[in-house]
């Protein structure tokens, strides 16, 4: 009985199909798990990026409108190879591709430090030193300063490899916005292919925390990294005179390009592994994970690359021809806009304005105003869940926060700082500077406070001709300063703009603007994908992030930049050329960068205004069309409850519950 029931069990175990051994590499939990880590890094770089543009600008002696090209320019790459991303859809190995693209965002990271290693000390004037007769920038009625080391230090400046630092910089940047194509679309693609329905949103929606999460980590990462001085590696400690609150501060930019390329070829290795065509995550292998399968009867029809190229305009214009649709894109376009100078200038802002380091500023940003903007949008989708929206109710609703938007960002003109008294620079003197006979260097600038709080572009300025040291050869205090009334003496640094009082105000005033203008994200994404028709869906949704691109996020940050140099009243000089702005109009500097902000968020008020309006005249057409007929319904609360001849088309505008 035991040895006939031992070969019953063998038998029956020899008939049970053998169990399937988990791959990693063939389940899409895997997929998810690296791809969020992948898309974090990726977007770590890109919000980086933008925390460290104002220190490359000082670094590198760029004009603001340099640098907000350089923030835009990894746009160019993406926009143009976008298209060939729609096109190729499921038609290529859609991992090796993301891998590839993480590969080369890699690469092009690297080649964003290679300035820092090719390129000499950072040099800044009145740096203290044995090797130059006025170093110190004192007051001399003669002029004894060395001709050599500033001929030596001009001659750096002209080398190639300082002529070459911006087109490398810009040169990284396209390769960062190349890499970047394939990463998300090919990523989202691949998941809803494999996954199920069930849990397909669920790891979207885990994908889409991840982006949220990535630009406030960047934000963090670089005030982490800026609080390192830039030639940290090349200088012994004793020899960095600079702290992070003088304005010559220049933070180890670089540092964070090196630890996120790492970071990309990490995350990139593993989708050298993944398999074209995945398993189906429910164990039904059907026609839709496995384009190739024989049981496909009836393929789609393939059109080549340059019938979808001949297509691309004529689907374009009919997308557009919606004004729905068009009016929404284009109030995100503005908001785009809006959030393109935000995340690239408003560090300097705070810095700028409320005399704050850069570090601390970059760091309210990550972690304070982008935190805001990722609640109000999870809020905003919650919102429209909770309330049943229609697409009229999401309309109304996008213009209601973008109204109160509009009203919590009209005070943040209110607050702010004066610009601090800076002698010969602001307010202008008609009368030359007290110190003509000292024969201050043009090119000196190294701050110092008078004891009358009035701000000199270097002690020579000041009239200073003696200092007081510590045992560490720091500058404790200069003296004897001819131009500083009452006490005649005068500290190192900034007099500051003296109002940083107003600076959490500020923050909190801001953080409510970006909470509010986010609840708007969902809603109108929304009505975009129920105001299309569900072929031209994708397509729509593709049209959009190009026009974000090409009117937002490309020309934004560079209209930025060129507003905030009209601000400026003293530009930097080195080797005979002009370099970054070292004093603004704070009250200008507000005004027109915060005006512009406030322009950008009535434009997307008055375009949801406008889709308010076109939606209730259309249903008021549709009312009076179908009064007459004999199959009539009636629309209540924008929802029509009889009727059977209604066309799909009203239904999605009028009914259909999101």
């Amino acid at each position: 009985m035991g040895a006939n029931d031992l070969n019953m069990n063998s038998d029956l175990a020899g008939s049970r199909p053998p169990a399937r051994r988990w791959r990693p590499f063939n389940s899409i939990k895997f997929f998810v798990f690296c791809h969020s880590l992948l898309q974090l890094a990726q977007l770590l770089v890109s919000g980086y990026m933008k925390s460290s543009i104002s220190t490359i600008e000082r670094r590198y002696g760029l004009s603001s409108q340099k640098s907000g090209l350089l923030a835009s320019f990894n746009e160019v790459g993406n926009t143009v190879l976008i298209v060939f991303v729609s096109f190729l859809g499921s038609r290529v190995h859609r991992p090796r591709f993301i891998g590839g693209g993480a590969l080369l965002a890699c690469l092009a990271s690297l080649l964003m430090v290679l300035p820092h290693f090719l390129g000499g000390l950072y040099e800044y004037t009145d740096r203290i030193t044995s090797t130059s007769d006025n170093s110190s920038g004192l007051c001399q009625s003669e002029s004894t300063v060395t001709t050599s080391s500033s001929n030596q230090s001009c001659s750096k400046q002209e080398s190639p490899t300082q002529h070459g630092v911006y087109p490398l910089l810009l040169m990284g940047q396209l390769l960062l916005g190349i890499g970047a194509v394939p990463i998300q679309p090919f990523g989202i693609s691949y998941i809803d292919d494999y996954a199920s329905k069930k849990n397909s949103p669920l790891y979207l929606g885990i994908l889409l925390a991840v982006t949220s999460i990535g630009p406030a980590l960047g934000f963090l990462t670089g005030s982490f990294m800026l609080r390192y001085y830039v030639d940290f590696d090349k200088l012994p400690k004793d020899q960095i005179k600079l702290d992070q609150m003088d304005l010559r501060w220049v933070g180890a930019w670089w540092l964070g390009f090196l630890v996120a390329s790492c970071l990309l070829f990490l995350t990139a290795l593993p989708y050298l592994f993944f398999p074209r065509n995945m398993p189906k995550e429910d164990g039904t292998d059907d026609v839709e994970s496995k384009p190739d399968s024989k049981q496909q009867t009836n393929p789609p029809q393939e059109v080549s690359l340059l019938q979808f190229l001949k297509s691309f305009p004529r689907i374009a214009l009919r997308t557009l021809r919606s004004p729905i649709y068009l009016l929404v894109v284009l109030a995100q376009v503005n908001l785009a806009a809006l959030l393109a100078g935000l995340a690239t200038f408003m560090a300097k802002f705070l810095e700028k304005q409320f005399s704050q380091s850069v570090p601390f500023s970059t760091m309210m940003i990550g972690g304070v105003v982008i935190p805001c903007a990722v609640l109000g949008t999870v809020l905003g989708g919650a919102l429209m869940r909770r309330l049943n929206l229609s697409v009229s109710g999401a309309s109304r609703l996008c213009t209601f926060a973008i109204l109160l938007c509009t009203l919590s960002a009209l005070p943040l003109l209110l607050i702010g700082c004066p610009t601090q008294k800076v002698d010969g620079v602001f307010p202008p003197s008609i009368d030359g500077p007290c110190s003509v006979g000292c024969r201050c260097p043009p090119e000196a600038f190294n701050p110092v406070c008078g004891s009358d709080r009035v701000e000199f572009r270097s002690p020579c300025h000041a009239g200073c001709i003696g200092m007081t040291t510590d045992t560490d050869n720091k500058v404790i205090n200069y003296t004897q300063c001819r131009c500083v009334k009452d006490t005649g003496f005068a500290s190192p640094g900034t007099c500051g703009s003296n109002c940083s009082h107003f600076f959490l105000p500020f923050m909190v005033l801001l953080g409510v603007t970006s909470f509010v203008a986010s609840f708007s994200q969902t809603p109108s994404y929304i009505m975009i994908l129920r105001t299309v028709s569900a072929e031209d869906k994708s397509f729509a949704v593709g049209v959009q992030y190009m026009l974000f691109r090409v009117l937002a996020f490309m020309p934004g940050p560079v209209l930025y930049g060129s507003v905030i140099d009209s601000t400026c009243i003293l530009w930097g000089r080195k080797c005979g050329r002009q370099t970054s702005c070292l004093y603004y109009n704070l009250d200008r500097f507000r005004q027109r960068f915060l005006g512009l902000q406030v322009v950008f968020i009535c434009g997307g008020l008055l375009c949801f205004l406008l889709t308010v309006m076109v939606l209730r005249k259309r249903t008021e057409h549709e009312d009076q069309r179908d009064a007459g007929s004999k199959g009539g319904y009636e629309l209540v609360d924008g929802q029509k409850t009889q009727g059977e001849n209604a066309s799909s088309k009203e239904k999605e505008l009028n009914g259909i519950k999101t």
